[in-house]
């Protein structure tokens, strides 16, 4: 018996290769780029590597992913655990027969402007979302007065300070905090010269550290499995740079969070699955960035395994075999295993990157630390504002996130990626 998965996330292939296994199945991974997961191809154990299919297909060609699919022997699930994948994922899942979320559910969740109005009109929400009115007719030349209708338009229905975002973005990308008139004309300026994944939209900016809720839910159950931090880059830049996990709140607030993230997710529709809650704790409470129906991103999945001492991507397993997750019902706390904290790594300059200074002095540092590289030396760094700058990241262990951070931070500061400019040899 078979398990496929539709691409995954850059991490995590290795665990969730041994959680089928487990199961007494195969992994077949459909790509369109195994370089992508070279670092987990390299440092995968014999348990995972008896297990593990690949299989190279064009997975942005839906017709190619279903004939791939259909060649798989005993198919019995599969696993979906990106958001650019998610809706051919799911519709592949229905067209096959196999367990898997409703589309509409799916589509609903991968459009943050819905979400936002959604959550607004049932009062989840102090924020509402606004298409922004740019004549995409052409947007290699956009009109003054297209720019000025659309910002008279933001300031009217959403004020500043405010955001602007890609309703079905990844990756940090096409997002812009304006606080002033200034810079909301000069984003609205450079958006309309950009493609985009779904559609322009505007939403309050809310101010207040962010965190995601990790949850796990069946069948519209919910289980906080704990909160991470999330360390933003200063504006405008909008790049994650470092994160811990798990962090230690007040039982009367992690309470209030439970029930929030639970009736959050009821709402937008999502009732199964892992899901990472991104959101902002403002003074008057939490109010949603964005949801993703996966497990976190970089090397979320891994601090969930170690601060939780279980793979959690057996519930990955269950959830596509569509079986309730025994980790939904596991006596397992955030505080059993180590806390761990990681920092990503980013050149200070575009170019093309040759390496990274300080990697062989990580040993002498407390907390154990780890290098995940996300990048290999000639390729070529565009993006220095979102997460596509990423070259790398450093995680560390310790008693408590807090301390797990600081060991991280320090580690990773000694840590460079070089990055030789045009015309450098």
């Amino acid at each position: 018996m078979t398990i496929a998965a539709l691409e995954a996330l850059t991490f995590g292939l290795g665990r969730l290769a041994e959680a089928a296994g487990g199961a007494g199945h195969r992994l077949c991974l459909l790509t369109g780029d195994r370089a992508v997961y070279r670092h987990e191809l390299a440092h995968l154990t014999p348990e995972a590597l008896a297990v593990l299919d690949l299989v190279d297909v064009d997975t942005f060609d839906e017709s190619a992913c279903a004939a791939a699919l259909a060649a798989v022997p005993d198919l019995r699930g599969l696993v979906n655990s990106t958001d650019t994948w998610s809706v051919p994922g799911a519709d592949l899942a229905a067209r096959l027969g196999l367990p898997g979320p409703d589309p509409a559910a799916v589509r609903l969740l991968r459009d943050k402007s819905r979400v936002r109005t959604l959550l607004h009109e049932r009062g989840l929400s102090r924020g509402r979302a606004l298409t922004v009115p740019i004549d995409p007719a052409d947007p290699a030349d956009p009109t003054r007065a297209s720019v000025a209708f659309a910002a008279a338009e933001i300031l009217r229905e959403i004020g500043l300070p405010a955001v602007l975002k890609d309703s079905a973005g990844t990756s940090s990308r096409n997002v812009w905090p304006v606080r002033d008139e200034e810079q909301l004309h000069a984003a609205l300026a450079e958006a309309a010269q950009r493609a985009f994944a779904g559609r322009l939209f505007a939403e309050p900016f809310f101010s207040g550290p962010v965190y995601s809720a990790e949850t796990l839910s069946w069948e519209g159950e919910t289980r906080l499995l704990g909160v991470l931090s999330r360390q933003m880059s200063p504006e405008p830049s909008v790049r994650e740079e470092a994160a811990a996990f798990p962090v230690a709140f007040p039982d009367p607030e992690l309470g209030l969070l439970q029930d929030w993230v639970g009736r959050v997710l009821v709402t937008a529709g999502h009732d199964s699955g892992f899901a990472h809650v991104e959101f902002v704790l403002t003074a008057e409470g939490p109010e949603l960035v964005e949801i993703n129906r996966r497990i976190g991103g970089a090397l979320v999945g891994e601090a969930l395994c170690r601060a939780l001492g279980t793979n959690v991507y057996e519930a990955v397993v269950d959830t596509a075999l569509g079986r309730r997750p025994a980790l939904l019902d596991s006596p397992v706390d955030s505080a059993s295993g180590p806390a761990t904290g990681f920092v990503l790594v980013h050149p200070d300059r575009r170019g093309t990157l040759t390496g990274w200074t300080g990697l062989d002095t990580l040993s002498a540092f407390p907390g154990s630390p780890e290098w995940y590289p996300t990048a290999v030396p000639g390729r070529r760094v565009e993006h220095l504002a979102d997460q596509r700058g990423c070259t790398g990241i450093v995680l560390a262990e310790a008693a408590t996130a807090e301390l797990a951070l600081h060991r991280a931070l320090s580690a990773a500061g000694s840590v460079r990626a070089v990055v030789a400019a045009d015309g450098e040899g």
